[in-house]
Parts: C-alpha cells; sequence; structure tokens
C-alpha cells in the first residue's frame, strides 16, 4: 500500500482528490491511503516522500530504503530497481538486503502545532 501523510491545509496540491487524480495517472493496483492524522508517519517514523518500508509475510521489517538508484545516478540506462530487489531476496530467502540505502524524496509536510 501507499500511505500520503502531507498536511493538505498548507499544501493543498497533495490533497485527496490530487491523490486520486496521481493514482489513476500511474494506474496504481494498489490502495493508496491518506494519513490525515499523520499518526502512521509518525509512528513508522518516516521522514519523507516516498519512504520506503519491505516486510516479510510475518509483518518483520526488511527492508527501508528507496526505490531505485535512479535519483541519483542520471544514466536512465542503468537503474537498480532496489526495491523490487529487496522484495525478490525476502521473499525467497527471507532476508532483506545488507546493503540499503536511505529513501530519498521531499521532507514530510507536518502540520503545525495547533
Amino acid at each position: 500500500i501507499a500511505i500520503m501523510s502531507n498536511d493538505v491545509r498548507q499544501y493543498p496540491e497533495d490533497s485527496y482528490e490530487n491523490m486520486i487524480n496521481f493514482a489513476s495517472q500511474y494506474d496504481f493496483d494498489f490502495p493508496y491511503l491518506f494519513d490525515e492524522t499523520q499518526e502512521i508517519a509518525d509512528k513508522f517514523r518516516a521522514v519523507c516522500t516516498p519512504d520506503i518500508f519491505g516486510f516479510d509475510k510475518k509483518l518483520q521489517l526488511m527492508y527501508r530504503g528507496r526505490i531505485d538508484s535512479g535519483v541519483m545516478n542520471s544514466n536512465n540506462a542503468n537503474i537498480d530497481r532496489e526495491l523490487y530487489s529487496a522484495m525478490i531476496k525476502i521473499k525467497e530467502e527471507g532476508v532483506g538486503p545488507k546493503k540499503q540505502f536511505n529513501s530519498f524524496g521531499c521532507s514530510i509536510k507536518w502540520k503545525k502545532n495547533e
């Protein structure tokens, strides 16, 4: 699943309606949820969007990292699909990769204390 936790009052471009449009544009075939209270992001200690968490079938965290190496690699012909490879490893071996790179993206837009 994907969960969006940004403060939509301060950042209306991240509204639920825009989430629906984004998911449709990119043909998401998985649930895309809105963490209105930001409780989920806080509990997982998410820091950016996207912040990727990969779990095994026992719901043990096995991967926390970026989607791929494309964020740091301008050569689009040679991008390592790190998330995909990690999830295959978890499925087949029951463990995540030893080398994991930090998630990379924009910071979460936290609500100001009200």
